[in-house]
C-alpha cells in the first residue's frame, strides 16, 4: 500500500508541474499580439515602421538573452522563484510601455528589454522542471506539451488585445494586460518544482517502441560547446526558426499585398488578423505536441528532415498563394514546422547533454533564435523594401532550408557517431 501510495502521489505531482509549465507559458507568450498593437501604433501616435518595429525585435533577442540568464539562474536556485520573477519583469514590461506614453524610446525599452528579458527568464524555467518528472523516452512529447502552452497564448491574447484596441487607448491596453500577465503568472509559478532528489521517473510500458538511446551524459556548458554537434545544432536552429519568423513577422503584409495583387482585397481589418494570428497558433501548437510524440518514435532527426522539407516546398510555392483558403494553409503550414523547429532543439539539447545543467545548456543553444530574432526581420525588411514584393523573401528561405537539410544530415550521421561512442563507453 505505501509504494502504491508514493506512486499516485508521483504521477499527481508530474501532472501539476506538467500543467503549471503549460499554465505559465501561456500567461507569458504575449509577443506576437505586436502585430495588432503595431498597427495602431502607426495610425494612432504616427510612428514610423522603424519605430514600430524596433520593440519587437528587441523583445526577440532579449527573450534569448533572458533564456539564457534564467535557465542558468533555475539550475542553480531552482525554477520556482525565477519563474515568479520573469512573469512579474514581462508583464511590469507591458504596464511601463502603457506609463511610457507616446514614447519609440520608453516603450521599446518596456516592451522590447524588460518583458523579453522577463519572458526568457520564465520561459528557462518551465521546460527543464517538467521534463526532470518524465522518462527520457517521453521528452518529445512532454516538451511539445509545454512549449505547446507558449504557442497556444496567442489564441488568448489576440482577441483579448483585438477587444481592448477597439474599446480602450493604447496606454490602457498595455496595463491590462500586464497587470493580467503579473497576477497569472505570479499564481502558476508557485507550482513549477523539480522533483525530489534521488528521483528516479517511472518507464512506460511501451518502452520498446521509442526511439531513445541510453540516458545522455550530463554535460556543463563548456564540455557542451566543444562538440561538433552543439555547433550543427545551433546553425540549424538559426537558419529554421529564421524562415519561420520572417513569414509570422510579416503575416498582414503578405496578405494585403497577394490579395491585392489578385484583385480579391486592398486592406485587413484587426479581425482578419486575430483570425490568423489564432489560427496559426493553434496549428503551431499541434505542431509542437505531434511532432515532439512523433519524434519520441522515429527520432529527432527524422522528424526533423520531414518539417524541412514540407517548409521547403510550401516556400515555393508560396507566391503562388492568391486567395484567403491558400494564403491560410500556407500560413498554417509555416505554424506547423516552425511548432516541429522549436520542440525538435530543445528535447535534442536534452538528450544530448542531460538534463543536469538542461537550463544553461538550453539557454546557450536558444541564443540561435536570437540570432534569428535579429536577422530575420532585417532581411525580409530589406528584401521587401527593393523589390516591392516577397518573392525573393519565399526564394531565399526556401534556400535556407535546404542548407538546414544539409546540415540535419551531417547532424543525424554524427549523433550516430556520438551515441555510438557513448554506448561503447558504458
Amino acid at each position: 500500500m505505501l509504494n502504491l501510495k508514493i506512486s499516485n502521489s508521483t504521477k499527481t505531482s508530474a501532472a501539476v508541474v506538467l500543467a503549471a509549465c503549460v499554465l505559465l507559458n501561456l500567461s507569458i507568450q504575449f509577443l506576437y499580439t505586436w502585430s495588432l498593437i503595431r498597427v495602431e501604433l502607426l495610425h494612432q501616435w504616427d510612428w514610423t515602421p522603424a519605430e514600430a518595429g524596433l520593440p519587437f525585435t528587441l523583445i526577440l533577442v532579449f527573450f534569448a538573452v533572458g533564456a539564457l540568464v534564467g535557465g542558468r539562474l533555475q539550475d542553480k536556485f531552482g525554477p520556482r522563484w525565477i519563474a515568479a520573477v520573469g512573469g512579474l519583469m514581462a508583464g511590469s514590461g507591458l504596464i511601463f510601455s502603457g506609463l511610457a506614453g507616446d514614447s519609440p524610446l520608453g516603450v521599446a525599452l518596456a516592451f522590447g528589454a524588460l518583458s523579453g528579458l522577463g519572458i526568457g527568464c520564465a520561459y528557462g524555467s518551465a521546460l527543464p522542471a517538467a521534463l526532470k518528472w518524465f522518462h527520457p523516452s517521453k521528452k518529445g512529447l512532454i516538451g511539445g506539451i509545454v512549449l505547446g502552452g507558449f504557442s497556444l497564448a496567442s489564441v488568448m491574447y489576440a482577441p483579448i488585445t483585438g477587444w481592448l484596441l477597439n474599446n480602450v487607448t493604447i496606454e490602457s491596453t498595455f496595463l491590462y494586460l500586464g497587470a493580467g500577465v503579473v497576477i497569472f503568472s505570479f499564481l502558476v509559478a508557485q507550482f513549477v518544482k523539480n522533483p525530489p532528489e534521488n528521483y528516479v521517473a517511472p518507464k512506460p510500458k511501451n518502452l520498446a517502441h521509442a526511439a531513445i538511446t541510453k540516458d545522455s551524459l550530463d554535460f556543463n556548458f563548456r564540455q557542451m560547446l566543444k562538440t561538433p554537434v552543439f555547433y550543427l545544432m545551433f546553425a540549424t536552429f538559426a537558419l529554421t526558426s529564421s524562415v519561420g519568423l520572417m513569414m509570422i513577422g510579416n503575416i498582414s503584409n503578405i496578405t494585403n499585398l497577394q490579395l491585392a495583387e489578385a484583385e480579391h482585397a486592398t486592406v485587413i481589418g484587426i479581425g482578419i488578423a486575430v483570425f490568423l494570428i489564432s489560427f496559426a497558433a493553434i496549428i503551431n501548437t499541434a505542431g509542437r505536441i505531434a511532432g515532439g510524440s512523433l519524434s519520441d518514435r522515429i527520432g529527432r532527426t527524422n522528424t526533423l528532415l520531414i518539417a524541412i522539407v514540407v517548409q521547403m516546398i510550401n516556400m515555393l510555392l508560396f507566391s503562388f498563394y492568391d486567395s484567403v483558403i491558400l494564403l491560410t494553409i500556407g500560413f498554417a503550414l509555416v505554424g506547423l514546422c516552425l511548432g516541429i523547429f522549436l520542440t525538435m532543439f530543445p528535447t535534442l539539447t536534452g538528450d544530448q547533454f542531460g538534463l543536469k545543467n538542461y537550463g544553461l545548456n538550453y539557454g546557450i543553444m536558444y541564443m540561435a533564435c536570437g540570432v534569428a530574432g535579429l536577422l530575420a526581420p532585417v532581411i525580409a525588411d530589406r528584401l521587401y523594401a527593393v523589390h516591392g514584393n516577397f518573392f525573393i523573401t519565399y526564394i531565399v528561405s526556401a534556400l535556407m532550408m535546404l542548407v538546414a537539410m544539409g546540415l540535419t544530415l551531417f547532424l543525424k550521421k554524427a549523433l550516430a557517431r556520438r551515441n555510438g561512442e557513448l554506448n561503447d563507453g558504458e
